[in-house]
């Protein structure tokens, strides 16, 4: 996994959206909301990476939830 140069929330939800030579990393308080903007970058053509729950450490609930794959 690649290592970040600033710090990330503990708590948050997060994934990537690839775009061109560009990785954005997207963040979200809540997994409902986190799942919904996923979804919402999938469904417009982008790639997208889910990373999970940080806890600090590492990432936790790194499986993306079966009712959030593809539409």
């Amino acid at each position: 996994m690649k290592k970040f140069k600033y710090r990330l929330g503990e708590g948050k939800y997060y994934f990537n959206i690839v775009s061109g030579m560009q990785t954005i990393l997207v963040s979200r308080k809540e997994k409902a909301a986190a799942i919904g903007a996923y979804k919402k970058y999938l469904s417009v053509g982008k790639t997208c990476e889910w990373l999970g729950k940080w806890n600090g450490k590492e990432f936790t609930e790194s499986n993306m939830p079966a009712t959030a794959g593809k539409s």
